[in-house]
């Protein structure tokens, strides 16, 4: 256990703070898991993602985000705890009742998993072998909207043989993910780091289809990590935040960055907010950023912050900047 871990549980006793649960059906939800390997561990991690919402899960690399998605989709076995899907605990349920509520989940990789020499009409074939609900026509129109059925250039494969992914760039890999798994008609996606390493042009074209296919099907539920968090706040409607193995917070994407605030404060300043104590210490997280002594401090409420102290900085909270105070920072 880290220091940085030690403290937080030694001031705070709890993650910073967390989404209450709402009684609504969730798609997912993690329940006290744990999972221990020789050099990492998950402990005590509760997570859900409500049917029909955005969750977004970020933190630092190694921080156990995708250990977190190989537990949700079966890939990896909790040692305690259990995982329900759609209200059903698959961990203790049967190989034959696991493999239903598998089947109502998608998933979209980093980095594109299929065999280079299976062209992309097999992509599918193997997909719709696997997925009743799979839609030929939806994966079709797909594609065209998403322009990957064109010979990328050095190609040697006449398009009529079966465009081969092998053959696809990187971002045409992703496009074909994303085609396949919202093809299959399923009722969760998981997606880690599906914009990764693409261009913003890509990256914009993936994220306008998501948004799209969540319009279009309000019942569908997403987890996605992401390095990008900006693409997080244009799309997530909830942020859960992962470090070493736990979830520090969890909380509405809005509640972040419309309520929360980041104020950048002079030695003097921090010391008399501390002094007043209209802010309570236990909810301020501080790291000190190494400008002119200066501090940044994670306020809880950046409205309420700025009509006490009108004469500080306070600036609106992105998601990169919740996270690095969270994970970083320390209670005071």
């Amino acid at each position: 256990m880290s220091a940085v871990t030690k403290e937080r549980e030694a001031t705070m006793g709890r993650p910073y703070r967390t989404m209450e649960p709402s009684g609504e059906p969730t798609a997912l939800e993690l329940r006290h898991v744990a999972k221990s390997f020789d050099d990492f561990a998950v402990r005590d991690v509760c997570l859900s993602v409500p049917c029909g919402s955005v969750v977004g899960l970020v933190g630092r690399n190694g921080a156990g985000k995708t250990t977190l998605m190989r537990l949700a989709l079966g890939t990896a076995r909790p040692d305690r705890g259990s995982v329900a899907l759609f209200g059903q605990d698959v961990t203790a349920a049967g190989q034959e009742a696991h493999a239903r509520a598998r089947m109502r989940t998608a998933t979209v990789a980093s980095v594109c998993p299929y065999p280079g020499y299976l062209t992309i009409g097999e992509v599918a074939t193997v997909y719709a072998l696997s997925y009743p609900t799979f839609d030929h026509a939806a994966f079709e129109a797909l594609l065209d909207r998403m322009d990957i059925m064109h010979q990328p250039e050095g190609a040697h494969r006449p398009v009529s043989a079966g465009l081969r992914v092998g053959d696809l760039s990187r971002g045409q890999g992703m496009k074909l993910q994303l085609a396949v798994c919202l093809a299959t008609g399923a009722d969760l996606l998981v997606l880690d780091e599906p914009t990764a390493g693409l261009d913003p042009i890509v990256r914009d074209e993936l994220l306008q289809m998501l948004r799209e296919h969540m319009a279009a099907h309000p019942d569908c539920s997403v987890l996605v990590s992401s390095h990008i968090t900006g693409d997080l706040d244009r799309l997530a409607d909830y942020i859960v935040i992962v470090d070493e193995g736990q979830v520090v917070l969890s909380a509405e994407k809005d509640e972040l960055t419309e309520v929360m605030g980041v104020a950048r404060l002079l030695p003097a300043q921090l010391e008399r907010v501390l002094d007043e104590g209209i802010v309570p210490r236990g909810e301020l997280r501080v790291h000190e950023d190494g400008l002119a002594g200066a501090s940044e401090v994670l306020v809880p409420d950046r409205a309420a912050f700025v009509r006490a102290y009108p004469d500080m900085v306070c600036d609106r909270a992105a998601i990169e900047d919740v996270m690095r105070l969270v994970v970083l920072g320390r209670s005071l």
